[in-house]
């Protein structure tokens, strides 16, 4: 994939050209998307809109540390939606992983989630905030158990995967027609270049390649 690479940390350790390599990406000088390695992480850019700031992914601080702290836990949603009740925690394979918030609430509630993302961009966002996750004192050793990454299309990976999940977690962010859709930062950055908006036709493509014991 190609896209403009900006390596701001100012080591010249070559540590973005090991991270090129590995996730298949290529320099792109006049891409309008950015990847770019800063001293606290990894990030997107639109760079044709800067005041959008860059996305990264932070499961540590902000308002994911909120939500694990002050969130409604169990009783989020997205529990809800795969099943959590008493002592049951599913195992649950998030086919549509995007930046990682509902697999890290499914996480943080005591469920294994594997979390499926086939753009190499995103996968690699989220193995960045993976990595400084592991990393810290306060959820490093949860998070390492619960929460992992698999770089692959869920459309495929799904025939394979072992061992089976119980429950397959789809958000499939539908296109929306009306342009209040492209308000909130991150789908300003995606609607156009991300790759993992599901239509309808891809549940019947997933379903064909395995049924678990239930889909959300």
């Amino acid at each position: 994939m190609k896209i403009c690479l900006i390596d701001e940390t100012g080591t010249g350790d070559g540590a973005l050209s090991v991270l090129a390599t590995r996730w298949g990406l290529e320099h792109d000088e006049d891409n309008l998307m950015a990847l770019v390695l800063t001293p606290e992480h990894l990030e997107l850019r639109k760079r044709d809109e800067p005041k959008l700031g860059g996305i990264f992914v932070d499961f540590v601080g902000g308002a994911m540390a909120h939500r694990r702290k002050f969130g409604g836990g169990r009783g989020e949603a997205v529990a809800k939606a795969v099943g959590i009740k008493g002592d049951y925690l599913p195992d649950v394979v998030d086919a549509t992983a995007g930046l990682g918030r509902d697999a890290f609430v499914l996480a943080s509630v005591g469920c294994h989630v594997r979390m499926l993302e086939r753009n190499p961009v995103v996968a690699a966002l989220l193995d960045d905030g993976l990595a400084r996750g592991y990393a810290d004192a306060e959820i490093g050793g949860w998070l390492q158990e619960r929460l992992q990454l698999i770089h692959a299309s869920s459309l495929t990976a799904l025939t394979d995967i072992t061992p089976r999940p119980q429950v397959v977690y789809l958000d499939p962010m539908f296109p929306h027609k009306q342009k209040s859709a492209l308000v909130k930062k991150e789908m300003r950055v995606f609607s156009r270049w991300w790759g993992r908006i599901l239509m309808p036709m891809d549940y019947w493509s997933l379903h064909a390649c395995w049924r678990p014991n239930a889909w959300w």
